[in-house]
């Protein structure tokens, strides 16, 4: 009996001004293990070598040239140029470790009704040197509809995505420019669609000073522009929707723990006191579960946490009297 044929997987990488490291991000694919893939390369308008870079790869890609419109519609011109029935996104500064196509579809094909197969990933720096691998599917093994809207588990280079569902939901909101992969990763949840965990890394992010993500406050806001609109849709289910306040509390906590780690004391701040807002926790969990969310993020991108430096600071302790006198029953509780 002849084996069912391997489905084709689309690997898509937008690129703006990436001469620096798309090479190797294409080294990456064409090193795996899984070989029925494509390569599209959509350039966003690149205005240095990016072009020049491609060429010795340019009959093993598949290459288009837009004008400059932000990653969201770049990926979503990948998905509209793609053949493959599973598709996955890279980064034009990240790349694939060996295994990753091949134990995603692995994940994939023993349930097809799967619609995202997600995976960890492994932090490098400027290099592609290890800096951490944090084992994040530990957390919330099951990937369940809660797991998703409250912690949000996305990292869009360690996914692997059914096309036909990517199409059904509409695909990136080209309005976000921080964060349409966690939105299009909520809408996928709320829609319906299964997930599950490989569990293992199979991608490395890396961290050097032209990441997109180091705008971390212009994230933060996104994030919760994304949040008005899905707890605020009219179809939304009684179940989802009572997830809201500790979905929102998460979001801010993670903001702010990132804001400081990205040295925004003032930013750090004001979204822990949006944070106490929705807080499900008495006063002093609260502050704990502050104090081990922020370490828990440094040790993930290979940092150590002070809890003497920020709790001694002048807005840490602004914040604790404020706390304190506003609302002495929440803190007595």
């Amino acid at each position: 009996m002849m084996s069912a044929p391997k489905p084709l997987v689309s690997v898509i990488i937008p690129v703006y001004n990436g001469d620096r490291y798309i090479a190797q991000a294409i080294e990456s694919i064409l090193a795996q293990t899984y070989t029925n893939y494509e390569i599209i390369v959509i350039d966003d308008g690149s205005t240095d070598n990016t072009r020049d870079r491609l060429q010795p790869y340019w009959h093993q890609i598949r290459y288009f040239y837009q004008e400059n419109q932000g990653v969201a519609a770049a990926r979503n011109r990948g998905i509209s140029e793609s053949n493959g029935e599973l598709v996955a996104f890279l980064d034009q500064d990240d790349f694939f470790l060996p295994h990753k196509l091949e134990v995603q579809v692995a994940g994939w094909d023993a349930n097809p009704l799967l619609a995202i197969v997600n995976s960890g990933w492994r932090v490098v720096d400027l290099d592609g040197r290890e800096i951490s691998d944090p084992e994040i599917w530990r957390n919330f093994p099951h990937l369940t509809v809660e797991d998703w809207i409250i912690w949000k588990p996305v990292f869009i280079g360690a996914m692997l995505f059914e096309r036909e569902w990517l199409a059904r939901v509409g695909s990136f909101d080209t309005r976000l420019s921080q964060t349409p992969d966690i939105d299009l990763a909520l809408r996928l949840v709320v829609t319906g669609c299964q997930s599950a965990w490989v569990a293992q890394s199979t991608v490395c992010y890396r961290q050097h000073d032209r990441n997109a993500s180091r705008d971390v406050l212009a994230q933060a806001k996104e994030l919760e522009i994304v949040l008005d609109r899905l707890f605020s849709h009219p179809n939304l289910t009684p179940e989802i929707g009572s997830l809201e306040r500790r979905s929102r509390y998460q979001s801010l906590v993670w903001s702010a723990a990132k804001l400081y780690h990205h040295g925004d004391e003032s930013g750090t701040i004001h979204y822990l006191e949006k944070s106490a807002d929705y807080s499900p926790y008495c006063f002093t969990e609260m502050v704990l579960d502050w104090l081990y969310q922020f370490r828990d993020y440094a040790l993930a991108y290979g940092h150590q946490f002070d809890t003497y430096a920020l709790s001694s600071s002048r807005g840490w302790i602004k914040l604790m009297n404020s706390l304190l006198c506003t609302a002495p029953t929440f803190a007595q509780t």
